[in-house]
């Protein structure tokens, strides 16, 4: 598996937030916690990286990011996880 601590934001990462930085680096950090808490433990870990990209793609600059709420966020890692392919991930969910 993958060390989470690698792939969690920094401050720095989330600077074009402005004053918002921290508070958006903790909640996609949580974000990421929980997605790897919720991965099963024999996903492939080439499939958890290409994973842990698109939420970094799709979050990282969402401008929902500061105001969604945490449940929202989970919601969305629930739903990423139940139907993710490996095959078509390019946007799918993105709708969410």
């Amino acid at each position: 598996m993958i060390d989470i601590h690698v792939v969690l934001a920094t401050v720095e990462d989330m600077d074009h937030w402005d004053e918002q930085a921290e508070d958006a680096t903790e909640k996609f950090n949580d974000m990421l916690h929980y997605l790897y808490d919720k991965a099963d433990d024999d996903i492939e870990v080439t499939q958890f990286e290409r994973i842990i990209q698109h939420v970094w793609e799709f979050w990282s600059k969402d401008q929902h990011l500061v105001e969604i709420d945490v449940e929202d966020l989970q919601d969305w890692v629930d739903h990423l996880l139940a139907t993710w392919d490996d095959e078509d991930s390019t946007g799918q969910n993105d709708d969410y």
